[in-house]
């Protein structure tokens, strides 16, 4: 099992969500579509070369974003990884994955 963070901004939440959802993610036992969130602000500076979908290069940006958690099962993570790529607005979002380990 891993825990999946990632983050999220504001207008895209529901989508990218529903995204990881659909891909396998957030399922605890019997229930399904689980997930702790909570709004913050992101800050990033696009460089040259980049395709920001939010700021402009080499100007500091603050967006409201959501911290968005939930737990994907060892056998979908790649699938659940892609589907966050493909529907994350941001040419590189922001996440990481962990191992959960159960005692």
């Amino acid at each position: 099992m891993y825990k999946l963070t990632v983050f999220i901004p504001d207008e895209a939440l529901e989508t990218v969500k529903s995204a990881l959802f659909a891909a396998g993610a957030g399922t605890i036992g019997n229930y399904e579509q689980c997930c702790w969130q909570v709004l913050g602000i992101g800050q990033f500076m696009p460089l040259a070369g980049s395709t920001p979908h939010i700021g402009a290069h080499n100007q500091v940006e603050s967006v409201n974003e959501w911290r968005v958690d939930m737990v994907v099962d060892k056998a979908a993570i790649d699938k659940v990884i892609a589907a966050l790529k493909r529907a994350h607005p941001y040419e590189t979002p922001a996440y990481d994955v962990i191992e959960v380990l159960d005692f």
